[in-house]
């Protein structure tokens, strides 16, 4: 990744812990990385790896235990000014995973789009707001009538378009899509991913694109980060994270890939990741930047393996 591309969100050894004492849970552990501006940035794992938490993290919905985030230079985390706090508001939004739940079934779609500039302390005539809102619908592919209904009118694509809507209508430079499409038909998929990245090529947007499905990360992102019971464990460019996977979870979430061969995904070797591979007893992990924007976490005896790897 080019060195004079801007960093939008840098997050610094960030630790989210849930619970207290016997019951202390700990979702994220010690993770940094950054995202460059008008990219797409993937963070794949499995179900309850820490993903969302760390979506909602940013977004200031769970607080930080310990560690620094900061956007576009300030930082966003802990005790904030309330301006700051207005504007981190409105320029990092969030696309929720289950359209069916993300939306107020009470409301009617003009009030759901238009939620976030009514919060915010925008006084805008009636008519503005409106228009606003007719906009956002027809951007995400939506006719304008709709804004008078209901969200159990419509099916799950257009619930999710109607999410895209209330997320575009802040005009944000950041967006955090957790899990935005799996829980929608196939069918309907690659048309709300081809909509993500229509709106990234018109506004200049910048995406965490977060799934468990790296297929679809393949041909979304820019760059993807493992993650593993809270610690990421390798960030790559997403080609070179296909091409060269050196962490033996990494490479067991590839070869779980799907193949459209029948004859390939039928002798294709499947690997298991087993955590207790690694001795971390002695010789201390940390996050190494193992080849120009590719990092890893291992120890010293393990980054020697992996860069005999890339050498092989």
């Amino acid at each position: 990744m080019p060195d004079n591309r801007e960093v939008l969100l840098s997050v610094k050894n960030m630790s989210v812990c849930f619970g207290k004492g016997k019951h202390l849970f700990k979702a994220v552990d010690n993770v940094s990385f950054d995202i460059y501006e008008g990219e797409t940035f993937g963070l794949v794992g499995e179900s309850g790896s820490g993903k969302t938490t760390i979506g909602r993290t940013i977004i200031r919905i769970n607080p930080t235990t310990s560690g620094e985030i900061f956007f576009k230079g300030e930082k966003i985390n802990g005790k904030i000014s309330r301006e700051l706090d207005r504007r981190v508001t409105r320029e990092i939004q969030m696309i929720f995973q289950d359209p069916m739940a993300s939306l107020n079934e009470r409301a009617k779609v003009d009030y759901i789009v238009s939620e976030g500039l009514l919060s915010s302390g925008e006084k805008l005539p009636e008519a503005e707001r409106r228009a606003r809102v007719e906009k956002a619908l027809s951007e995400v592919g939506l006719l304008p009538e709709f804004a008078s209904r209901f969200p159990h009118e419509f099916s799950g694509g257009q619930r999710q378009r109607i999410g895209v809507a209330r997320a575009l209508i802040m005009q944000p430079d950041f967006v955090i899509a957790d899990e935005p499409i799996s829980a929608l038909d196939v069918s309907i998929r690659a048309q709300v991913l081809n909509l993500l990245s229509d709106l990234q090529q018109e506004r200049g947007l910048t995406y965490l694109f977060i799934s468990h499905d790296l297929s679809v990360m393949r041909f979304i992102c820019d760059r993807i980060a493992v993650i593993h019971k809270g610690v990421l464990v390798e960030l790559a460019e997403t080609e070179k994270l296909f091409a060269h996977p050196l962490h033996p979870y990494t490479r067991a979430l590839l070869s779980a890939i799907p193949l459209p061969d029948p004859a390939r995904e039928k002798n294709k070797k499947l690997e298991v990741y087993d955590p207790t591979q690694h001795d971390y007893s002695v010789d201390k992990p940390s996050w190494v930047e193992i080849e120009e924007g590719h990092m890893i976490w291992g120890n010293e005896k393990e980054i020697g393996k992996y860069r005999e790897m890339l050498r092989a």
